[in-house]
């Protein structure tokens, strides 16, 4: 669940770029390299003092490690050697890169997604000292070897200071006054989800990460919510992955066309299910971050919360797999 009020205004939507020009990370932020930059290169992909001019365009081939095949392919034709040597050069760091790249893309990316996409109480217009409290915890688990859902966990959660759920909130997430009455409190519900996520053994067996329609599920909705139940913020849920800045940076489109509907429509899809249903939101979710991986996006953290702040993480530094999930200790 996340608010849309702070998105740009204005002009068509932007079809997005199917590719993107090699070298470039889904969680960098877009850069506009000037083509006639003189590039360096050496044989490990780092540059050297030998130049030649650099343009990249979507016919590349879609992986970095192509690049980084090609300057050294470069280098080589430059060399005053016969060419059966400078053919075998080729061929073997070929092999080298293509080999280095398998056994880092198997130890090193996540083995599940874990898409979460709450649902909190709400009044129109969301006034300012509104206190949202989570109403709905779904996580979808993704495999990224299949590609494929593998299992889905929801639970609904009843709220204790705004108790009676507003007509407003009912109409936008169809969660009913019911529903909230008859289902645990956050702390009783969050630990349901802590055992659910350790029976998948992930953090142990499994490297794996969260991932979020936004910056809202975790910097605002969670850390509200942690408060007012008395927890401390979990460690699990410290870093994700923000797929719409993932999305706006791979695709190189503005952040006013990366609301989940027209994510969905720019990818050529449709939205499945009921929209704000945290559920069916989670699972769609699911379907844009399949969509980006097969178009060989490295979805990959991009925020994180520190010292109670909203802060982002650097798409250079080298992946890491969530900690396992325990249940926080109480508030002093």
């Amino acid at each position: 669940m996340e608010s849309d009020q702070g998105t740009q205004s204005g002009g068509e939507a932007v079809t997005p770029a199917r590719r993107e020009p090699p070298g470039s990370e889904c969680g960098e932020e877009p850069r506009h390299p000037n083509p006639e930059k003189k590039q360096r290169c050496r044989f490990d992909g780092q540059e050297t003092k030998v130049s030649k001019f650099i343009t990249s365009n979507s016919s590349d081939f879609s992986d970095p490690v192509y690049k980084e095949i090609a300057i050294t392919n470069g280098c080589i034709n430059r060399m005053r050697v016969k060419d059966v040597l400078k053919k075998r050069l080729k061929n073997y760091y070929k092999k080298q890169k293509l080999m280095l790249k398998e056994g880092n893309c198997a130890d090193s990316y996540y083995d599940y997604i874990c898409i979460i996409d709450f649902e909190a109480t709400c009044e129109e217009g969301n006034p300012p000292e509104f206190i949202h409290e989570i109403i709905e915890f779904p996580v979808v688990l993704l495999n990224t070897h299949s590609l494929e859902i593998e299992d889905t966990f929801q639970q609904y959660v009843r709220p204790e200071i705004n108790t009676q759920l507003s007509d407003f909130c009912i109409n936008l997430t169809g969660i009913t006054q019911d529903q909230v009455d008859k289902a645990d409190t956050f702390p009783l519900v969050l630990k349901k989800v802590i055992d659910w996520m350790k029976l998948k053994e992930l953090g142990t067996k499994y490297k794996y990460s969260i991932l979020t329609d936004g910056s809202w599920d975790m910097s605002k909705f969670l850390n509200i919510q942690c408060r007012l139940s008395g927890l401390r913020y979990p460690s699990f849920a410290k870093k994700w992955i923000n797929i719409r800045k993932s999305y706006g940076n791979f695709y190189k489109v503005p952040r006013s066309q990366t609301k989940l509907t027209i994510m969905l429509e720019k990818l050529g899809m449709d939205y499945d299910g009921r929209p704000h249903s945290g559920l069916d939101d989670s699972k769609n979710i699911a379907r844009i971050a399949v969509r980006m991986l097969q178009d060989g996006c490295e979805l990959r953290i991009n925020e994180k919360m520190h010292a109670g702040q909203l802060m982002s993480v650097s798409s250079l530094l080298p992946i890491e797999g969530t900690p396992a999930p325990q249940m926080p200790h109480s508030r002093k």
